[in-house]
């Protein structure tokens, strides 16, 4: 009888744990991940105000939101949402002002970060993502409907 006790409290344990397993690191690591903009055309070392990637049409256009997807699922979802559509964690990005006021908080926030307490709610990603990389997600934000 205290043999079967045993079995039962056993698989508990271990299905316990694995729930704890998956829980911890069932959306990754949670590290910044680099973006491969491969394709997109150079935008320089200045950091540019305004999305250089939003003229409509063209090969530059699609491919920046194509590469914007990959880099907002890898980097943004965790805390903004799938496709952009928020959970609460963070601001629904879908609602960001368009055009140059929407770049400018857009590129200022994405480079530094924002903390608030001094507890960091977002890292700065200016060491991990280039220009073209943060250009590119912002494209791809701007095509999710709200």
């Amino acid at each position: 009888m205290w043999a079967r006790r045993a079995i039962v409290l056993v698989s508990l344990f271990a299905t316990a744990l694995t729930g704890m397993a998956t829980a911890v690191y069932g959306h990754g690591d949670g590290a910044p991940q680099p973006v491969d903009t491969t394709g997109l055309d150079p935008v320089g070392t200045i950091w540019l105000e305004e999305n250089p990637y939003r003229i409509k049409g063209g090969k530059q256009y699609e491919l920046a939101q194509t590469i914007g997807a990959s880099g907002y699922t890898q980097n943004c979802a965790r805390c903004h949402g799938l496709e952009v559509v928020s959970g609460g964690i963070a601001p629904d990005l879908r609602y960001l002002e368009t055009g140059l006021d929407g770049d400018q908080w857009f590129i200022q926030r994405i480079r530094h970060g924002y903390s608030q307490d001094g507890s960091v709610k977002m890292p700065p990603f200016e060491n991990i993502l280039n220009q073209e990389a943060m250009w590119a997600i912002r494209s791809y934000i701007e095509t999710r409907p709200n």
